[in-house]
């Protein structure tokens, strides 16, 4: 097999070689560097490449190019060679360029010029990042093919698990040309297809997947679903920010750690069109881009990562906790953490419920997006997730309505937001509002609003929905207790009326995120009282884990 390729661009020929030099003398003997001076150069090597159908791990591109910038190169690269470390090279001068970058390409670093010497400054950065490319799974971007039909729920749910999960594919409806043919061709016939039917997933493979279910789409596309073990020193339940950040320490330092996640990584933060106030992102970051480098870290620490696996019970054996699935499986631990967040809570007007999937969605809804272009959406929500939500659709629709129950944004919402949306021109805020009644034959045709000034009708196919925080915990029936609302009691909370937690053996009193089952903790947003912020959450997942070992040590 031929050697991957790492591609480094440079204008200056002194700074080209010395790059390319460098590279060779760490890693020729399992990499091919491959050297261009100048931009147009180093597309035509990257095309050519691609032709051929060689590899290409990283690319490192100068910032300061004649005819195109090194923001540009990558951006461009990108299209051809989607899962390739990319690489910045700046002066001390042009680090507010590389941070833009971030946004604009994804950027993986960027590196000071000259680095001296490179065994401490460029080698263990490049170290990572091919180590990171080595374990990615990488697919081509049109390997994946789904045909479904534009107002389908099931078409939305597919699609949606497919992006959040950072997954290429093809999309197609089933009545265009494209899509026709490939109906055809799968043996699903000429004509009209059932709804049942679709939508269709064909793989690279040439595997067909008729309306297939989450856990068999997973399978399909190289996710994992099956645990490599059935005992494990930590279980983290959830994989949002919580989840994630418990998993990348929990294994980091040394634990035997699998993450067992419903949907995709990132929970609702995840969904985010772009979070702006997460700490060492100051151009803002998207929630998928988070996810996505926070899965891979968890990766990197050796954390097994389980994907549409639906957790039904949670059961104490001794000193073992057992997790147990919707499918009749399980595994277990010696400490498991709660990470399972909380859900966008349901409008109740009329019509809403038989239109989710077709028109009305709860959260971003990323996928949609472009679908919206230079029509007019409606968000309900007064929180951050609405403020974004709201914020990046307007750069599709036409103008955005945000629906709010309360008289002003002041009191959920982050400061920065709401001076945002006050000077995007296309944003129109309604307050002292309710969606009360929706209608429409195949998706959602109209919603009937109610305000200062009565109800009134809206022509719309668009609706995105960020109300409220429901936790997902109903499953753990009387082995954790609860709050009121469903939220877990951990530490202090158990102790407040000054009684020891329900069945709590020990004569020491819980830890801080302790549940009252010794060895079960709770981080993030399914936590009692917890601040719903990303960083407090990714701060609870580690912390939980400290607390880990301490039960661990005193076990």
């Amino acid at each position: 097999m031929d050697k991957p390729v790492i591609v480094t661009v440079d204008d200056d020929p002194g700074v080209s070689r010395a790059v390319a030099r460098d590279l060779r003398r760490r890693y020729g003997q399992s990499y091919r560097v491959v050297r261009a001076d100048s931009a147009p150069q180093g597309m035509d090597s990257v095309r050519e490449m691609r032709l051929r159908g060689d590899d290409v791990a990283a690319i490192l591109a100068d910032y300061r190019m004649p005819q195109m910038n090194g923001v540009e190169f990558l951006e461009q690269a990108m299209d051809l060679y989607p899962y390739a470390r990319r690489v910045l090279l700046t002066a001390y001068a042009d680090t507010d360029a590389a941070i833009q970058a971030i946004n604009v390409v994804d950027l993986d670093h960027y590196m000071l010029k000259p680095w001296d010497p490179p065994e401490e400054k460029f080698y263990p950065v490049l170290d990572a990042l091919l180590d990171a490319w080595q374990r990615a799974e990488r697919r081509e971007s049109d390997e994946l093919r789904v045909v479904g039909a534009r107002w389908s729920a099931r078409s939305y749910e597919v699609r949606d698990f497919l992006a959040r999960n950072q997954v290429p594919y093809r999309w197609m409806l089933a009545d265009s040309p494209e899509g026709a043919q490939l109906l055809t061709a799968a043996g699903e016939g000429d004509g009209e297809v059932s709804p049942a039917r679709l939508p269709l997933v064909v793989t690279g493979e040439g595997t067909k997947l008729v309306a297939p279910d989450t856990s068999t789409l997973a399978a399909a596309v190289g996710l994992s679903t099956a645990p490599a073990t059935d005992f494990y020193d930590l279980v983290v339940i959830g994989g949002g920010p919580g989840g994630l950040g418990a998993a990348v320490y929990g294994a980091s330092e040394g634990l035997r750690t699998v993450m067992v996640e419903q949907h995709a990584s990132g929970g609702q933060a995840g969904q985010s069109s772009r979070i702006e106030n997460y700490l060492g992102f100051p151009d803002g970051v998207s929630g998928a881009q988070l996810a996505d480098r926070a899965r891979r870290q968890a990766l990197k620490f050796g954390a097994e990562l389980l994907t549409a696996r639906t957790v039904t019970s949670l059961e104490v054996r001794g000193q073992a906790k057992v997790v147990g699935f919707a499918d009749g499986g399980s595994i277990a631990a010696h400490t498991v953490i709660l990470a399972t967040g909380v859900s966008y809570r349901r409008l109740s007007a009329p019509g809403l419920d038989d239109l989710v999937g077709r028109g009305v969605y709860y959260g971003a809804a990323v996928t949609e997006a472009p679908e919206c272009r230079d029509r007019e959406v409606y968000i309900v929500g007064a929180a951050n997730s609405a403020g974004q939500g709201a914020v990046y659709l307007s750069g599709y629709a036409r103008k955005v309505h945000l629906v709010v129950r309360g008289d002003g944004l002041e009191k959920s919402m982050s400061h920065y937001l709401i001076e945002q949306i006050a000077q995007i021109p296309n944003i129109e805020v309604h307050t002292g509002t309710e969606i009360v009644g929706a209608e429409g034959d195949d998706h959602l045709e109209r919603l009937t609003l109610k305000g200062p000034d009565g109800e009134r009708t809206a022509e719309t196919e668009w609706l995105f929905v960020f109300i409220g925080a429901e936790p997902y915990t109903d499953w753990l029936g009387e082995t954790i207790e609860r709050d009121s609302r469903g939220f877990v009691l951990t530490g202090p909370d158990l102790t407040a009326a000054e009684s020891r937690p329900r069945n709590w053996p020990l004569r020491r009193e819980p830890y801080h995120l302790e549940t009252n089952v010794p060895g079960v903790f709770a981080a993030g947003d399914v936590r009692a009282d917890s601040i719903k912020r990303v960083a407090s959450a990714v701060g609870e997942g580690a912390m939980a884990v400290a607390l880990v070992h301490r039960y661990l040590e005193k076990t």
